[in-house]
C-alpha cells in the first residue's frame, strides 16, 4: 500500500478560505508557494486556491486548467480526500464554463469518493451546481444533508455557504421563512469568520429575499451595499448585476436596469467570464429591454440566452428564456397560432419546474388566445394565472388580478371586471406606500397602467362620463396624493449633493474658459448616480392617504367653474367637462397629434421670445396664434364651446403637461390653472387661501436682467426676506422657504429629462435640486418661478410627473407660477412685477397671472413671454 502523504504545513490549507476572503493576497501567497517547488500535496492546495480566485474574477478557462493540474497533483500525493475536494471545486468551475455534463460527472465522482466532514462540503458544492442548473428540489436534498453534516462538524464557514445556497433554493420553491433564517445565520457566520467576499455575497442574498417579499427599498439598499463591498475587493459580481436588474424593473426603472445589464455584459465579455453568468445576464437584459419598449432588442437577448442555456443543458433557465422570447415576439409581431402553441409549451414546462413565473406564462397564453378569438382556451389560462391574486408579493398579485380582469372581460361580466381592476390597484397602492422615494412612487404606477386602462375602456363603452372620470382619477398622479416622505438626515446623501454643487460650478467655469470638461462631467455623473441611489433607499410611510377623487365633492367645490380632465383612452383624447353639477364627455384629437402640436407651439413661442427667426415679430406672433388654434382643436375639440364664463381648471395627461394653455383662443382671456389630477386640485383648494406669513424673494446669479424684478417686487411687501448677491445659497434659500406664505425665485432653471429629480434652480452656490427641496419640512404655500423651463415635468409611470413643480405640489405647495418655454429674462421682469402687484391687491395666483399677462402684452415679445407661463395647482 502507498504510504500516507506527508501532511502539509499548517498555513497551506488556509489558502483555500483566503481565496474567498482576500483573493489578491491568496493569489500572491499561492504563487510564492509554487515558486519553492513544494511537494504534490502542498502544490495541489496552491493550484486549487489559484483556480478559485480565477473562477471568481471570471477567467474560467484558466481556472479549469489550474484545477485540472491541482487534481493531478492531489492524485500524485496519494490523498483520496485531497483529490475528492479538488474534484468538487473543478466540478463547480466546469459548470461555470457551461460544460454541465462534465461538471455533474465530476461532482458525482467527488461525492462517491468522499466521506465524513468532507462529504458535507462536497454535497454543498453539488447542490449549488444543481441549483444553478435549475434542479432545485434535487439541490435542496443535497443542501439539507450538507447543513446537518457541517453544523455537526463545527465547520462555520462551510455551514454558512450551505445555508446561503439552501436559502436560494427555498426562495425559488416558496420557503421564505426558512430562507430568511438561513440568510441571517449565514451572514453572522461569514462576519464572525472574516469572509469578506462571501459576506458581500450574503448581502446580495439578503437583497434577493427583500425583493421577493416586496420590500423594494431594502432590496435596493442591500444591492448598493454589496456593490460597495465588491468594488473594494476589486471583484465584479454578475449575480449582483442580475439581481439589481430585477430590483430596478420592480421599481419601474427599465432604462436604468437595461444600462446595468449592458454594463455587466460588457465587463463579462472583457474578462472572458463565466458562461453561466453570461447566459443569465442575457436573460436579464432581455427583460429590461422589453420593459423599456425595445422588443427587437429583447428578442435578440432572449434568443442568445436560450441558446446558451440549451448548450449548458440548464432546463430551468432555458424554459424562462423561451418564455421571454414569447413575450418579446408578442410585443413585436402580430398574434399567431404558432406563438400561442409556444406559450402553452412554456406554461407546461414551467409547471413541471414549479417556476414562480408560471402565472405570467398563463397570462401571456391567455392574451394570445384572446387575440385569436379562442375564448375558451383564454379563460382556462387566465383562470390559472388568477389563482395567485390573494397571496404572494404585491406585484405578483397585481398580475393575477389583471388576469382575473381580462377573464371577466372575456366573459362579459362587467361587475367582476371592475372589481378585479379595483382590487389590483388596491394591491399596488399598498406596494407604493412602502416606497419613500418620490421617483419610485411615480414609477410604480406603471405596474397598474393596464388595470386602469381596462377600467377606463369599460366606462367609455358604457357611455358614463362620471365613471370615466372616476377611473381616470383612480390611477392618475397617485404619487402626489401620498404625503411626501422627507428623507432622513443622511450625511452621505447631503455630502453627495454638496459635491454635485461644487463640481457643477467647476464645470460651468471650465466651459466658460474653454477648458477640458470630460473629467468633470464624469465626476458629476458619478455623484448624481450615488445621490440618486441613496434617495431610492427611503422607506414609505403608509398613511392610508386617499387616492382618486370624490366626484360629487369635486362638482360641489367647482360651482360655476369648469374643470376639464383630458383622458387618453387607447391613444384618443376625450375631454370631460365638469361643472354646474354635471360631467359631460366630448371627443377630441389623437394624443400623437397633440404631442406634435405642443412641440410646434413651444418652439414658435421660444423663437418669438428670443428673436430666433428671419420673420418679423408680428409675423411670428401670427404663426404662434395659428398654432394656438390648431392646438385647441386637437386638445379640446367641441369641449371648447362648453367652458362657461368662470374659472377653468385643466387636468391633462402626464404626456401633455408642457402646454402653454393661454395660447388656446378659448382660454386666452380666462383665469386658467393646471393640475396633475382633479384630486390634487381639490385638496389644494380645500387647503384654503394663504394668509399672513413670510414672503421670500430670491435672486440667482447670471441672469441677463440681473434679477431686476426682485428690486421692484420687494417694496410691495412688508419686510420680505431678500436673498441674492452671495446670500442665496442652497441652505439659506431652503431655510427661508420653509413654511413661507410666498416664495419668488428669479434664477436660471434647468429641466433634466434624463433625471427629473436633478432638475434645478441655480442659486449662488450651485444647483438647488428636487432632492434639496424634498428636505423642506413645510413647503411654501405659493411659489413663483420666473426661470426658464421651471414648469416642465417628465411624464413617468402610468400618468405621473417628476420635476420641480410636481415635487413642490407633493410637498404641499398649493399654487405655482412657472414657465413651460425658454423665456426671455428681460421680458419676464414687467410680467413678474405686475403679477405681484395683483397678488398684493388680493388676487389669487391664476387670476393674477391672467391679469398680468393682459396688462403687459404691449408687443409680440411681451405677449410670447406671458403666454409661456402657466399657473399650477389652485389659489
Amino acid at each position: 500500500m502507498p504510504a500516507d502523504p506527508e501532511p502539509p504545513r499548517p498555513d497551506v490549507p488556509g489558502l483555500l478560505p483566503l481565496a474567498l476572503s482576500r483573493p489578491n493576497e491568496a493569489l500572491g501567497r499561492a504563487r510564492d508557494l509554487l515558486a519553492t517547488e513544494p511537494p504534490p500535496l502542498e502544490a495541489s492546495f496552491a493550484r486549487q486556491a489559484i483556480g478559485i480566485v480565477l473562477r471568481e474574477i471570471g477567467d474560467i478557462d484558466a481556472a479549469v486548467r489550474e484545477l485540472e493540474t491541482a487534481r493531478h497533483l492531489a492524485r500524485r500525493s496519494g490523498s483520496a480526500e485531497r483529490e475528492a475536494d479538488v474534484r468538487a471545486t473543478l466540478g463547480v468551475a466546469l459548470a461555470f464554463a457551461g460544460r454541465t455534463t462534465a461538471a455533474r460527472n465530476t461532482l458525482n465522482a467527488a461525492v462517491r469518493q468522499s466521506s465524513g466532514h468532507l462529504h458535507g462540503r462536497i454535497l454543498l458544492r453539488r447542490g449549488g451546481v444543481l441549483a444553478t442548473l435549475g434542479h432545485h428540489r434535487d439541490a435542496l436534498a443535497d443542501l439539507n444533508s450538507a447543513v446537518t453534516a457541517l453544523r455537526a462538524a463545527g465547520d462555520r464557514i462551510w455551514e454558512a455557504r450551505a445555508r446561503t445556497e439552501r436559502a436560494t433554493c427555498d426562495l425559488v420553491l416558496g420557503g421564505v421563512t426558512r430562507a430568511r433564517a438561513d440568510l441571517r445565520r449565514a451572514e453572522e457566520l461569514f462576519n464572525a469568520t472574516g469572509q469578506e467576499l462571501e459576506s458581500a455575497d450574503a448581502i446580495v442574498h439578503r437583497g434577493v429575499l427583500a425583493l421577493r417579499i416586496g420590500d423594494l427599498p431594502a432590496a435596493l439598499r442591500c444591492f448598493d451595499q454589496a456593490a460597495e463591498r465588491f468594488a473594494k475587493l476589486g471583484i465584479p459580481d454578475p449575480t449582483l448585476a442580475v439581481q439589481r436588474c430585477a430590483a430596478l424593473l420592480a421599481a419601474g426603472l427599465p432604462r436604468d436596469a437595461l444600462d446595468e445589464a449592458h454594463a455587466a455584459l460588457t465587463l463579462l465579455e472583457r474578462s472572458r467570464g463565466q458562461a453561466t453568468k453570461k447566459a443569465e445576464l442575457e436573460l436579464a437584459a432581455a427583460g429590461c429591454a422589453l420593459a423599456a419598449g425595445q422588443s427587437e432588442a429583447a428578442l435578440r437577448h432572449a434568443t442568445r440566452a436560450a441558446e446558451l442555456f440549451d448548450r449548458q443543458r440548464r432546463r430551468w433557465w432555458r424554459a424562462h428564456a423561451r418564455l421571454m422570447k414569447v413575450r418579446a415576439r408578442l410585443a413585436a409581431e402580430p398574434v399567431g397560432a404558432a406563438l400561442l402553441r409556444e406559450a402553452e409549451y412554456c406554461a407546461r414546462e414551467l409547471a413541471a419546474l414549479s417556476s414562480p413565473d408560471l402565472p405570467l406564462a398563463h397570462l401571456i397564453a391567455g392574451r394570445l388566445a384572446l387575440g385569436l378569438g379562442r375564448n375558451g382556451t383564454a379563460r382556462t389560462h387566465l383562470a390559472a394565472a388568477a389563482r395567485g391574486r390573494r397571496h404572494g408579493p404585491a406585484l405578483s398579485r397585481a398580475v393575477a388580478w389583471l388576469a382575473e380582469a381580462l377573464r371577466a372581460d372575456a366573459d362579459g361580466d362587467a361587475a367582476r371586471l371592475m372589481r378585479a381592476c379595483r382590487r389590483g390597484l388596491d394591491v399596488l397602492d399598498q406596494h407604493r406606500a412602502t416606497l419613500g422615494s418620490s421617483e419610485l412612487r411615480a414609477q410604480a404606477s406603471a405596474h397598474g397602467a393596464e388595470l386602469a386602462a381596462l377600467g377606463q375602456r369599460h366606462a367609455l363603452r358604457l357611455g358614463r362620463p362620471r365613471l370615466l372620470l372616476a377611473w381616470s382619477e383612480r390611477w392618475r398622479a397617485t404619487a402626489l396624493a401620498v404625503p411626501a416622505v422627507r428623507p432622513p438626515d443622511d450625511e452621505r446623501l447631503q455630502a453627495d449633493l454638496a459635491a454635485i454643487r461644487a463640481v457643477t460650478d467647476s464645470l460651468a467655469h471650465a466651459r466658460a474658459q474653454g477648458l477640458p470638461t470630460a473629467h468633470l462631467a464624469a465626476e458629476q455623473l458619478r455623484l448624481e448616480r450615488a445621490a440618486r441611489s441613496r434617495a431610492l433607499h427611503a422607506r414609505g410611510q403608509d398613511t392610508g392617504g386617499a387616492t382618486g377623487c370624490d366626484v360629487p365633492e369635486l362638482l360641489a367645490e367647482l360651482g360655476p367653474a369648469r374643470l376639464l380632465e383630458l383622458v387618453d383612452v387607447d391613444g384618443e383624447l376625450h375631454v370631460l367637462v365638469c361643472g354646474s353639477g354635471l360631467v359631460r364627455r366630448y371627443p377630441a384629437g389623437r394624443v400623437r397629434d397633440a404631442s406634435r402640436q405642443i412641440d410646434l407651439a413651444r418652439f414658435a413661442l421660444s423663437r418669438l421670445a428670443h428673436g430666433r427667426s428671419t420673420l418679423s415679430p408680428a409675423d411670428l406672433l401670427a404663426q404662434v396664434e395659428n398654432g394656438g388654434r390648431a392646438l385647441e382643436r386637437v386638445l379640446l375639440g367641441d369641449a371648447a364651446r362648453h367652458l362657461g364664463d368662470d374659472e377653468v381648471v385643466i387636468v391633462p395627461p402626464g404626456r401633455l403637461h408642457a402646454v402653454p394653455w393661454a395660447l388656446l383662443p378659448s382660454l386666452r382671456d380666462r383665469t386658467v390653472s393646471v393640475a396633475p389630477s382633479a384630486g390634487t386640485w381639490l385638496r389644494a383648494r380645500r387647503a384654503g387661501t394663504p394668509g399672513d406669513g413670510r414672503v421670500v424673494l430670491v435672486r440667482g446669479p447670471g441672469l441677463r436682467s440681473e434679477g431686476a424684478e426682485i428690486r421692484d417686487i420687494a417694496p410691495q411687501y412688508a419686510a420680505p426676506v431678500v436673498l441674492g448677491e452671495g446670500t442665496a445659497t442652497v441652505s439659506r434659500v431652503l431655510d427661508a422657504m420653509d413654511g413661507a406664505r410666498l416664495a419668488h425665485v428669479a434664477a436660471h432653471g434647468t429641466f433634466r429629462a434624463d433625471s427629473p429629480l436633478f432638475s434645478a434652480l441655480r442659486v449662488d452656490d450651485g444647483p438647488l435640486t428636487v432632492y434639496d427641496l424634498e428636505r423642506l419640512r413645510r413647503a411654501p404655500r405659493q411659489v413663483v418661478l420666473s426661470s426658464c423651463d421651471s414648469g416642465l415635468t417628465a411624464p413617468t409611470g402610468a400618468d405621473e410627473l417628476l420635476g420641480l413643480a410636481s415635487s413642490l405640489i407633493q410637498l404641499g405647495t398649493t399654487g405655482i407660477v412657472a414657465s413651460v418655454v425658454l423665456v426671455n429674462d428681460g421680458a419676464a421682469v414687467p410680467l413678474m412685477v405686475e403679477l405681484h402687484r395683483r397678488l398684493a391687491g388680493g388676487a389669487c395666483l391664476p387670476a393674477a397671472l391672467s391679469q398680468a399677462r393682459r396688462a403687459t402684452a404691449t408687443d409680440p415679445v411681451a405677449t410670447a413671454t406671458g403666454l409661456s407661463f402657466v399657473a399650477l395647482g389652485s389659489c
